[in-house]
């Protein structure tokens, strides 16, 4: 005889010796003993927990003649033939392949024929592979059998099952076995069967079999024929472990070693997916009572190494590989890229890890970039503390600038004498010869002065840099809070000399000069009327011309503060003594392409200008120039 699987010989004969589904087998005991069997039954769950086991052992209680509790004898005639398969009692059919309306009409055609026993019991394997019409066919006969005919329907996804059908049946749901019950059913087997198997090969058909007692049982088998565990069992352990540790070098290598023993990348897939599940589990404190001790053990460490969110970034890309794996050239790319993203190792040494959706490495990432932050914002705060209380460097006062706070922020520095801050002193212009421009690209001046009804800056004793007076000019220092103008350190301001009406408009000509075209043009149409305390009243004729002056007059401030080394305040007022102002809007150039920003010659007063001729022409005055002689016609 040749040789019979383990899960075969080892079949369960009464219900007593059905593993792990004592509410399924204690109601159909108690049903049968009593004689309230019902005319259809539907098993539904896992592969390999005892849906068609359960149905032959109640074919046999419900043909059995020495009937006892509700058990089977296994001993008498009918036992005997069912147990053999060559029953008349029981009809099995597998509704994957007889899934067509002729053949469940031929099943409903045999159902009102006679049998030996009492009981007709039709078993259909799948039934959720019925067709619709096959279903429809079904339901008339499932509702109202022969009095003799019991149907017990298997299936390992109820959903499918049409309601009309489940309504129709009672309905046992079947579940995963213990890993306890199965250890204690595999070392019976062994010893039973006169095995030689190790603690390591009933361990390792524990875990392929994975509650299912069929599978269990075939690994077993599989054991016993290989002599010892097989190798590359290890390989999903490997590679989840290796995710976990962001090592994925090893996690390719884990790959490789299970392409080597034979196994196939969906396999390996596969396999990682159902350990990856058990960790998100156990990491959620769901119970696995299906797992052994061992396989809890793996699944708690990998649930720790790669945290919650990690798993479920793990489980939907490997679940999304075994979907692209249908359709790739090579299932084994889709694996081994996703498996490289998830193993992908950290950036910097001791930052973890984060790819997309990783909110976990994230979070962390930002924490570190908040505290850096933090760091660098105390490291700079103390600087400007420090700043503020130390003393300026020797030769470049600080200056305060209107406005501008004079605690804890660094001062403006001095510039030359003679030039604007940040370009070198420029000499006077020749008499008579052409206004110089500004360089392109100079440094603008610092801030103007307050305007006249403005409060001036506030000037601490302690932010007070102003410097002393001076032996060569005697000049006493301004008051506390008029911005006083860079000074030198090496040589002496270009002019000197003290303040006044007359000193000013001496140089108020020369000053413009070294200044940039639109700050001569607006300065020009007006007049000085007063210089007193460090400041110089100039006077314009209309508001229009005060603004624009003022726009200007930071300008004029430092070449004023720069001639007489103080701080001059230019005070713009209306004054109708003034002259008219010059048409600045006329002087300045308009920007161009690839033209400078300011003109290098000065146009000169617009009264002097001349208008130019008229040159705009219609289309006719044209086409009458064009042909001499023509006459226009009125049409």
């Amino acid at each position: 005889m040749a040789h019979q699987s383990l899960y075969r010989r080892y079949r369960s004969q009464r219900f007593s010796e059905i593993l792990g589904q004592p509410h399924v087998t204690t109601g159909l005991q108690s049903a049968v003993a009593e004689g309230r069997e019902s005319h259809a039954y539907l098993f539904s769950g896992p592969r390999g927990t005892g849906k068609t086991s359960t149905a032959r052992v109640l074919a046999k209680a419900l043909n059995c003649e020495n009937l006892k509790d509700g058990e089977p004898c296994c001993e008498c005639t009918s036992c005997k033939s069912i147990e053999s398969g060559n029953s008349f009692d029981i009809h099995e059919l597998d509704a994957a392949s007889h899934n067509k309306v002729d053949d469940i009409r031929e099943l409903i055609g045999k159902v009102h024929l006679g049998t030996p026993g009492r009981t007709k019991v039709y078993i259909l394997d799948e039934v959720h592979m019925l067709s619709s019409g096959a279903e429809n066919a079904l339901l008339k006969t499932l509702e109202e059998p022969p009095e003799h005919v019991v149907f017990v329907l298997a299936t390992t996804e109820p959903q499918k099952v049409v309601s009309t059908i489940r309504s129709r049946t009672q309905h046992f749901q079947f579940h995963l076995l213990p890993s306890d019950v199965l250890a204690e059913h595999l070392r019976w087997v062994v010893a039973d069967a006169g095995l030689d198997v190790s603690d390591e090969g009933i361990e390792f058909a524990l875990r392929q079999g994975g509650g299912s007692a069929r599978d269990t049982l075939s690994a077993l088998d599989l054991v016993v024929a290989a002599g010892g565990v097989p190798g590359g069992g290890e390989v999903a352990e490997l590679l989840v472990r290796a995710i976990g540790d962001h090592d994925p070098a090893r996690a390719m290598a884990s790959i490789q070693e299970g392409l080597e023993f034979g196994r196939e990348p969906r396999t390996i897939g596969e396999d990682a997916l159902d350990l990856l599940r058990n960790a998100f589990l156990s990491a959620m404190g769901a119970p696995l009572a299906h797992l052994s001790d061992r396989q809890q053990e793996i699944a708690a460490e990998v649930g720790v190494a790669i945290g919650a969110a990690g798993l479920t970034r793990a489980l939907e890309s490997i679940g999304q590989a075994l979907v692209e794996m249908r359709q790739a050239p090579d299932p084994r790319v889709p694996l081994e890229v996703t498996v490289l993203r998830l193993a992908r190792a950290a950036t910097s040494p001791g930052a973890p890890a984060a790819d997309a959706g990783d909110t976990a490495g994230f979070e962390a990432r930002i924490a570190a970039l908040e505290a850096r932050i933090a760091d660098l914002e105390a490291r700079l705060a103390a600087g400007a503390a420090q700043a503020a209380v130390g003393p300026a460097p020797a030769g470049r006062p600080t200056i305060p600038r209107p406005g501008q706070a004079q605690a804890g922020m660094p001062e403006e520095t001095g510039a030359p004498s003679g030039g604007t801050p940040g370009r070198p002193p420029r000499p006077p212009r020749p008499e008579g010869g052409p206004p110089r421009s500004p360089r392109a690209g100079t440094t603008p001046p610092p801030s103007r002065a307050p305007r006249p009804g403005e409060p001036g800056p506030t000037v601490s004793p302690a932010a007070d840099t102003s410097p002393p007076p001076t032996a060569d000019t005697g000049a006493a220092p301004p008051p506390a809070d008029t911005p006083v103008a860079p000074a030198a350190a090496a040589s002496p301001p270009a002019g000197g000399g003290s303040l006044s009406v007359a000193a000013v408009t001496s140089a108020w000509g020369p000053l413009l000069d070294s200044l940039s075209q639109k700050v001569r043009a607006r300065f020009k149409g007006g007049r000085i009327t007063a210089v007193d305390s460090g400041s110089v009243t100039f006077g314009v004729p209309n508001a229009i011309a005060r603004d624009r002056c003022l726009q200007v007059s930071a300008d004029l401030e430092n070449a004023l503060a720069q001639h007489f080394g103080q701080g001059v305040q230019v005070h713009v007022v209306i004054d109708d003594q003034a002259a008219p102002p010059i048409d600045v809007a006329r002087i300045e150039p308009r920007p161009v392409t690839n033209a400078p920003s300011d003109l290098d010659e000065d146009i000169g007063p617009v009264s002097e200008l001349v208008d130019a001729t008229d040159q705009s022409a219609n289309g006719i005055d044209r086409l009458t120039k064009a042909f001499p002689g023509s006459e226009v016609i009125d049409a």
